[in-house]
């Protein structure tokens, strides 16, 4: 089933979303630091038809505004308030990788009349002080511009997960680049790298379940302390994946919803 595509507009900035009909309760995909929607394209076609599907990218991100006054945790919030609010007002379920799951984590805690359940991969609310430098160190390593996609496939490594992050760059006269600027990636983990959050980790009131990667950078020790502080949580680990686990195991991530989704 083909998109539908529409513009979101929040706290100043416009959105590109893209829906997929289906039953409710509408299942809203979040993406990581430096990604784009088009990373839940196999989970979109899982889900093809059995529910609602919202996929967008988020500010500063692929064909969102490239460069809105605000990166802020709470600018990210509102964003995916006005989405919901959009596609789903009678509350979703959120998806969310790395940065995606932290925004999603913070819009459960802060209005959870919205949001009927939680899936946070490889993500969490500890705090992160040496995020910024490392990004940062691997952002500024890349090439550009590629002077081809498959150039900068081949770059990325030659995996799935490679194919994502190439996919995710726009074509100019002179190669190929980034559909996002580094300086306002770093500036959107400044908060991660400031404070932690558990103390928003602690009102998340909704079912949840939290996926590891195997290989991730999601340090065992925050999830055990998340199931510590809420019991209830769900906790998988996935099998020879890394922090793109999405992207690297999409099969194993989908059983895994199915599951999940089934019992709620």
């Amino acid at each position: 089933m083909d998109w539908s595509e529409t513009r979101v507009t929040a706290e100043g900035a416009w959105l590109c979303c893209r829906m997929r009909p289906g039953p409710e309760p509408a299942m809203v995909f979040l993406h990581g630091l430096a990604g784009h929607l088009g990373e839940w394209g196999a989970a979109a076609r899982h889900f093809d038809g059995r529910r609602r599907v919202v996929v967008f990218d988020q500010r500063g991100h692929g064909r969102s505004e490239r460069r809105p006054k605000q990166v802020s945790r709470a600018a990210f919030v509102a964003d995916l308030t006005a989405v919901i609010r959009r596609f789903a007002p009678e509350g979703a379920v959120l998806i969310g990788q790395s940065l995606g799951g932290h925004t999603a984590m913070l819009m459960a805690a802060a209005h959870p009349d919205l949001v009927r359940a939680l899936v946070l991969i490889e993500a969490g609310p500890a705090r992160h002080p040496d995020g910024r430098d490392g990004i940062r160190q691997w952002l500024d390593s890349w090439p550009t511009p590629f002077p081809s996609r498959s150039a900068a496939a081949e770059w990325f490594g030659g995996t799935p997960w490679a194919e994502a992050w190439a996919d995710g760059l726009e074509e100019h006269d002179d190669g190929w680049h980034p559909r996002f600027d580094n300086d306002l990636m770093i500036e959107a983990l400044s908060e991660l790298a400031e404070r932690d959050y558990w103390a928003e980790w602690d009102k998340v009131s909704c079912p949840t379940l939290v996926i590891r990667g195997e290989s991730g950078s999601m340090p065992q020790a925050e999830s055990e302390e998340m199931i510590r502080r809420r019991p209830l949580t769900r906790l998988a680990t996935i099998s020879d994946a890394g922090h793109d686990l999405h992207l690297d195991q999409p099969a194993a991530l989908h059983t895994i919803l199915d599951v999940f989704l089934n019992d709620i």
